[in-house]
C-alpha cells in the first residue's frame, strides 16, 4: 500500500506537468525532436482530457487573442492549398500545423500548474539544457571533427536558436531573483553561449546581443549600486571567457562572411553561403510576385527553388525554404499567410508589453520577458534562416508562447489531485 500511495503521489496532474515542463525546456538543444513528440503528445492528451471533461478550457483574454492569430496562420496555409488545388500534394506539409492548433489545449492543461513552481522548473531545466548543449558541442567540434556543432537538433541554426532561448531564460531568471542559485544560472548562460559559438551561427550571435540588451532594459530597476557593478564585472568576465574559447571560430566565420560578400559583389558568385541566400531571396520574390495574395501552397517551395536556380542562375540546388521566414510565408501562403504569421508575434509582443508596463509582479514580468525573448530571437534568426516550418522550432515556439502567456497574464485553473491512471490494490 505504501508503494501504491507513493506512486499515486508521483503521478498527480500537477507533478506530471512538472515532468512535462522539464522535458519541454531541456530537450530542444540536447535531445532535438524529442521535444516535438513530448509537446504534441501532451497536446493530444490535453484534447482528450478536455473532451472527457477532466479539464476545462482556460479562456484567458491574452490566450484567446494569440489563439486567433495562430489559427489564422493555419487557415491561411490551408486556404493557399485549396486555391492552388494542391491539398494532396501539400498534405504532408499541412499536418505539422497540428502543433500550432494544439496551443489553446496545451495552455489549458499547463495552467493547472502553480506559477512559482513552473518558473523554477523552466529556469532550472533551461540551465540543464545549456550545460548539455555545451557538452554536445565540445564532443561534436573537438572529438567528431564537425565544422559546426549541431547539438541534438541535427542542424546548426536550429541548435543555436533553441540554445539561445535557454541562455536568455537563465539570464532573465538570474536578473529576476526568482531562483536563489544565481551563480549556477550565470554559469549555465555562459556554457550555452559557448555552445552557440561552436555552432558558428552568426545570426544568433547578433540575436543574443540584441536580446541581452533588451532583457537588461526590462530589469533596469534592479541594476543599481553594487548589483550593477557586480553584473558589469560578470559581463566583462563572460566576454573574456567567450573570446578565449571562441576567438578562432568567431574570426573565421566573420572572415567567411567578408569573403562571400567580396565574391558576390565583385564576381556575382552565388555558390557561397551568402550568394545562395541572395539567390534564394531573388527566386522567392519572383515567386511571390507571381502569386501575391494566396501564394503557391505549403508544398511548393522545393519545386520553385529547384526551378528558380535552373532558370535564373543555371545551377542545380535544392532547399526546402527561402532562408527568410516571412519570404517563405509569402511564397507559400501569400500576403494573407505572411500577415497572419506576423500577427502571432505582434499579438504575443503586445501581450508582453502590456504586462511589463503595468505589472510589478516578478513572476508575471518573467513570463512577459520569456515572450520578448522568443519574439526577438525568432524574428532575428528568421531574417536569414527558418522562422517556422521546422518541427523543433515550431514546438519550442509554442512551448514559450504557452508558458510565457500563462505566467504573464494567465489564471491558474483548479484540478483535483488524482493519478492519471486509477491505481488499485488486490
Amino acid at each position: 500500500m505504501n508503494r501504491l500511495s507513493s506512486a499515486e503521489q508521483q503521478f498527480t496532474p500537477s507533478r506530471v506537468n512538472i515532468y512535462f515542463s522539464i522535458l519541454c525546456f531541456f530537450s530542444p538543444p540536447v535531445l532535438g525532436s524529442v521535444v516535438s513528440f513530448v509537446f504534441n503528445g501532451g497536446g493530444l492528451w490535453s484534447v482528450l482530457l478536455i473532451a472527457l471533461r477532466k479539464r476545462r478550457l482556460n479562456f484567458d483574454r491574452p490566450m484567446i487573442a494569440l489563439t486567433g492569430a495562430i489559427f489564422a496562420y493555419c487557415g491561411a496555409n490551408l486556404l493557399a492549398s485549396i486555391v492552388n488545388g494542391s491539398i494532396a500534394r501539400d498534405a504532408p506539409h499541412l499536418i505539422p500545423l497540428i502543433t500550432f492548433l494544439l496551443f489553446p489545449f496545451s495552455y489549458s492543461t499547463w495552467s493547472i500548474s502553480r506559477k512559482a513552481t513552473l518558473v523554477r522548473t523552466i529556469v532550472l531545466s533551461s540551465a540543464g539544457a545549456c550545460f548539455g548543449a555545451l557538452m554536445l558541442a565540445i564532443v561534436q567540434y573537438h572529438w567528431l571533427g564537425m565544422e559546426r556543432a549541431e547539438g541534438g537538433a541535427g542542424n546548426a541554426i536550429v541548435f543555436a536558436t533553441v540554445a539561445g532561448l535557454a541562455v536568455m531564460v537563465c539570464v532573465a531568471g538570474a536578473l529576476a531573483n526568482l531562483e536563489q542559485a544565481r551563480t549556477l544560472l550565470v554559469c549555465a548562460a555562459l556554457a550555452g553561449t559557448i555552445a552557440i559559438v561552436y555552432s558558428g551561427t552568426r545570426i544568433i550571435w547578433l540575436a543574443l546581443v540584441i536580446t541581452v540588451v533588451v532583457v537588461f532594459l526590462i530589469d533596469r530597476q534592479r541594476l543599481k549600486g553594487g548589483n550593477a557593478a557586480g553584473l558589469l564585472l560578470l559581463l566583462a568576465t563572460t566576454g573574456v571567457v567567450i573570446a578565449v574559447f571562441g576567438f578562432q571560430i568567431i574570426s573565421g566565420r566573420i572572415e567567411f562572411l567578408r569573403s562571400d560578400w567580396d565574391a558576390l559583389v565583385a564576381h556575382g558568385d552565388h555558390t557561397t553561403a551568402l550568394g545562395l541566400r541572395v539567390a534564394l531571396w531573388d527566386i522567392g520574390l519572383k515567386a511571390f510576385r507571381d502569386m501575391p495574395l494566396f501564394g503557391h501552397g505549403t508544398g511548393a517551395s522545393k519545386f520553385l527553388i529547384v526551378q528558380g536556380f535552373r532558370d535564373q542562375f543555371a545551377m542545380d540546388q535544392g532547399f526546402s525554404h527561402f532562408h527568410n521566414g516571412f519570404l517563405t510565408a509569402l511564397v507559400q501562403a501569400g500576403i494573407l499567410g505572411a500577415v497572419a504569421l506576423a500577427a502571432i508575434f505582434v499579438v504575443a509582443a503586445s501581450n508582453a508589453a502590456k504586462v511589463l508596463r503595468t505589472s510589478s509582479d516578478s513572476i508575471e514580468r518573467f513570463g512577459a520577458t520569456m515572450i520578448v525573448i522568443v519574439v526577438i530571437i525568432y524574428l532575428t534568426a528568421g531574417m536569414t534562416g527558418i522562422l517556422v516550418g521546422h518541427d523543433i522550432l515550431d514546438t519550442t515556439l509554442m512551448v514559450f508562447l504557452v508558458s510565457g502567456t500563462y505566467l504573464a497574464s494567465g489564471r491558474q485553473m483548479p484540478v483535483m489531485e488524482e493519478p492519471l491512471l486509477p491505481l488499485t490494490s488486490s
